[in-house]
C-alpha cells in the first residue's frame, strides 16, 4: 500500500518555499492624456489613458478598474473597465478607459475640452487586480494638468 500523504507534504512545502520569496507591491499609475473621441449635442466620449507600471517580478490581471473623473474643478463623469488586462512583470503597460459625459452639469470641464490645450484633473476610484497571492483592490487617486488630445474628425 502506498501512502500519498508525504508526497503531498513534500507539494506543499515546495508551494511554500516558492511563495516565500513573492510579495506584492502597488503598481503606479499616471493619467497620461485625455482623448476626445467623440462630440454630439448631448455630450461625447473622451479616452483617459494611463501608464500603469506593474513592479512586481510576476504577471497581475486587472479584473476591474472604476474611475471617477473631475475636470476644472467639476464632476465630468465615471468610467468602467471590467475586461482583463494583462500587466506584464517590471514593465509599463497603457490602458485606456473610456469616460461618457453630458453636457449638462459639465460646466468649466466642457468649456477647457473646447479651448485648452492642457487640463486640470482630479481622479478616484479603484482597481481591483488578480496576484499569485489573491484578489488585491488599489485605491486611485491622483491631480494635476494633463495634456488634451485633439478631436480626431
Amino acid at each position: 500500500m502506498r501512502r500519498p500523504f508525504p508526497v503531498a507534504v513534500l507539494v506543499f512545502v515546495a508551494a511554500c518555499a516558492t511563495l516565500r520569496g513573492i510579495y506584492f507591491r502597488e503598481p503606479e499609475i499616471h493619467l497620461q492624456e485625455v482623448r476626445v473621441t467623440s462630440l454630439g449635442l448631448a455630450g461625447g466620449t473622451v479616452d483617459l489613458e494611463f501608464d500603469v507600471y506593474n513592479p512586481n517580478n510576476y504577471r497581475v490581471r486587472s479584473t476591474r478598474l472604476f474611475v471617477g473623473l473631475d475636470l476644472e474643478g467639476t464632476h465630468f463623469g465615471d468610467g468602467l473597465l471590467d475586461n482583463p488586462v494583462e500587466l506584464a512583470p517590471e514593465y509599463h503597460n497603457r490602458i485606456v478607459l473610456p469616460v461618457r459625459f453630458e453636457w449638462s452639469g459639465v460646466g468649466a470641464g466642457a468649456r477647457a475640452l473646447l479651448t485648452r490645450q492642457e487640463l486640470a484633473y482630479e481622479l478616484g476610484g479603484e482597481v481591483t487586480l488578480a496576484t499569485p497571492l489573491g484578489d488585491k483592490t488599489v485605491t486611485l487617486r491622483g491631480s494635476g494638468n494633463v495634456p488634451l488630445a485633439a478631436l480626431v474628425p
